[in-house]
């Protein structure tokens, strides 16, 4: 029986399996056999395969993000509309067969967009080279999940099930989950919280499915057991994801306006070009990016070159930016703008900068 029966088996047992009081030992069992088999099926095979084409792109400018999708549903269209690289677009399926990376320029940042070959059902297990798009997928900063807006809702959810089943979790944290494995003592379990979802023995019957005897476990969150088992696991990617919904002018006003209300969603029309510069305005919220200007001693901000960072970047990750021996040097930096309780002021080191900043540094 190998592993792909054994995944469909659980599936099964589990659908079928009543959810309440008495079985939910039962139901955490069979979901922590199923992470396992599913960890299993992701790892590559033994036996020497044939060397292929590589699939993915270096990794280049501030961002990254992944288009992914089911095939004809427009990614290659929105990838030619909004950077200058031409990706070729036909109205069969499966017109993009590799990798395709191509660059936004948005407020100062290079995005880099990838243009992934169509995901079909099943392809967490492989089908339509559907591992190498969702080991690229899994790299990016943030998902953009093209979808066609007459079968939206179908799409949506399967590409979800896919993206799920290999550790790709969309727009959630990571569980407040304390975990640390020990070399004695047994299983030592405590939560500040009130727990619903999950009791100390489902816990110890989860750890026993991965051979875990001895460690700490602590709930700061009332966590259910799926979470708790992509905590022992911990090669679960938790990144933002964007609903696009395109071909909007192919449906009726009231499904736009619906379609549009759902959160995380944006409606797009590619073919009319409806909507694009409200997607990369979303696209910059998500992932969260901050321009910051320099400025010499005794000249105005260079207002032409942005430094880009992640938010919440401090004055030290603008020095390594600039140059790695600055934060060894630096005396003390005047920062103007939005973060600081009056400009210039004088900050050190561990300052938080916000978007469009401007600082001077000063050496010793």
């Amino acid at each position: 029986m190998g592993i792909l029966e054994k995944i469909s088996e659980i599936e099964k047992e589990i659908a079928r399996t009543q959810k309440n009081k008495a079985t939910e030992y039962h139901l955490g069992l069979l979901k922590a056999k199923l992470a396992k088999y599913r960890a299993q099926l992701l790892e590559p095979s033994k036996s020497a395969s044939s060397k292929g084409e590589g699939f993915d792109v270096m990794k280049s400018g501030d961002a990254r993000v992944a288009l992914i999708g089911f095939p004809s549903v427009g990614k290659s269209t929105f990838l030619s509309l909004m950077t200058s690289t031409a990706s070729e677009a036909a109205s069969y399926e499966f017109t993009t067969l590799t990798c395709i990376p191509g660059v936004i320029e948005y407020k100062g940042a290079n995005i880099q967009l990838l243009d992934l070959p169509g995901i079909i059902e099943g392809a967490a297990q492989g089908k339509g080279r559907g591992r190498q798009v969702i080991a690229v997928a899994r790299t990016a900063d943030v998902v953009i999940m093209m979808l066609d807006a007459t079968k939206g809702e179908v799409q949506r959810s399967l590409l979800e099930k896919e993206l799920e089943s290999v550790g790709i979790r969309l727009n959630k944290h990571k569980p407040n989950i304390y975990f640390k494995p020990k070399k004695g003592g047994g299983i030592s379990f405590n939560s500040t919280v009130t727990l619903t979802q999950c009791s100390e023995k489902l816990v110890q019957l989860i750890l026993h499915e991965y051979k875990i005897f001895n460690a700490e476990v602590l709930f700061r969150e009332d966590c259910s057991p799926d979470e708790f088992i992509d905590v022992i696991v911990g090669n679960r990617v938790y990144m933002p994801c964007l609903y696009v919904y395109n071909k909007i002018d192919q449906i009726s006003m009231e499904e736009v306006d619906r379609l549009a209300r759902r959160p995380n969603s944006v409606v797009i029309s590619c073919g009319m070009k409806l909507n694009l510069d409200y997607l990369l305005e979303m696209l910059w919220e998500y992932l969260a990016l901050t321009c910051i200007y320099t400025k010499k001693r005794g000249q105005r901000p260079d207002f032409t070159d942005a430094i880009i960072l992640r938010k919440g970047a401090s004055v030290e990750h603008v020095c390594h930016r600039i140059h790695r021996s600055l934060a060894s040097q630096f005396k003390y930096a005047l920062v103007w703008g939005t973060s600081t309780k009056y400009s210039p002021q004088r900050v050190g080191l561990t300052h938080t900068m916000e978007h469009e900043d401007v600082i001077q540094i000063v050496k010793k």
